[in-house]
């Protein structure tokens, strides 16, 4: 056994010993298109420190859960609760207010700014004497903060001035994963994150995964890739039809979230 392997499984250990928070849950979601019904009454749950994989076949409603929860989209009918409190999502930004973060396939990244002015879009810091009142920006704190978070998560970004254009898929994967958890400790999507990466990027990507939801937060992994998301995943919610159908541990094989997500395998609750 590897060692990444052994580690994972003594944190695995660490967790079940830990109460475990839900910090994220939904029940009854529906959301419909003219005639066209996306989610029907589906629920999902996630848990503080934890990564929880949400898989189902292409139109299962993955993606309009994701938008529903992440405030893009608003729903029909459910009930959406933050630390046991319902809440409403009207926008992404009330989202990002309440503490949950989207990383979407296209990143949203600005291609021509470097890494920390992308981590601090929308929310620059601006000089601290005089020059403030001019909107002058204090590049050089940016950039240290920048680099702090980026070296505090592992990654191997460490230019801060060069283009993101410039960096390799998994970077730029990692500057927009390190942007969100800078701006939140409670929940972070994550839409294919390793989808068209190399080995080794995926590889960087996927401990990055582990290293956010050992800070605490609730990571929320959308994928196909059905060995990572066993690999990486504490829980796995299957979603079908709109629903969702099936519920595992850890320790599910890649027929059972198959059989599970094209409905050769029965509900399942484990």
């Amino acid at each position: 056994m590897d060692t990444y392997a052994i580690e994972r499984r003594s944190r695995r250990g660490e967790r079940e010993r830990a109460a475990v928070t839900a910090i994220l849950d939904a029940e009854g979601i529906t959301k419909r298109y003219g005639h066209v019904t996306a989610l029907d009454g589906a629920s999902f749950s996630a848990n503080a420190g934890e990564v929880t994989a949400l898989i189902g076949d292409n139109g299962a409603g993955k993606s309009t859960l994701v938008k529903v929860l992440s405030g893009v989209i608003g729903c029909d009918g459910g009930v959406i609760r933050l630390e046991g409190e319902p809440v409403k999502l009207g926008s992404p930004q009330q989202a990002r207010e309440l503490g949950i973060e989207t990383v979407f396939q296209d990143l949203a990244l600005a291609p021509e700014l470097g890494p920390a002015e992308n981590v601090f879009v929308g929310r620059e810091v601006l000089k601290a004497d005089w020059r403030r009142h001019l909107g002058i920006l204090d590049k050089a704190r940016m950039h240290r903060e920048g680099l702090e978070a980026f070296i505090s998560m592992g990654t191997d970004v460490r230019d801060m001035r060069a283009p993101v254009a410039t960096l390799s898929g998994g970077q730029r994967q990692s500057v927009a994963i390190c942007r969100s958890v800078m701006w939140t400790n409670r929940v972070l999507f994550l839409d294919e994150p390793t989808a068209a990466l190399g080995v080794r990027q995926t590889r960087n990507v996927l401990d990055l995964v582990r290293r956010v939801a050992e800070r605490g937060v609730a990571v929320i992994l959308i994928s196909h890739n059905m060995p990572e998301v066993l690999e990486v995943s504490d829980r796995i919610e299957v979603l079908r039809l709109g629903r969702r159908v099936a519920q595992f541990a850890r320790d599910a094989t890649v027929d059972q979230l198959v059989g599970a997500m094209t409905g050769a395998l029965e509900h399942v609750d484990r």
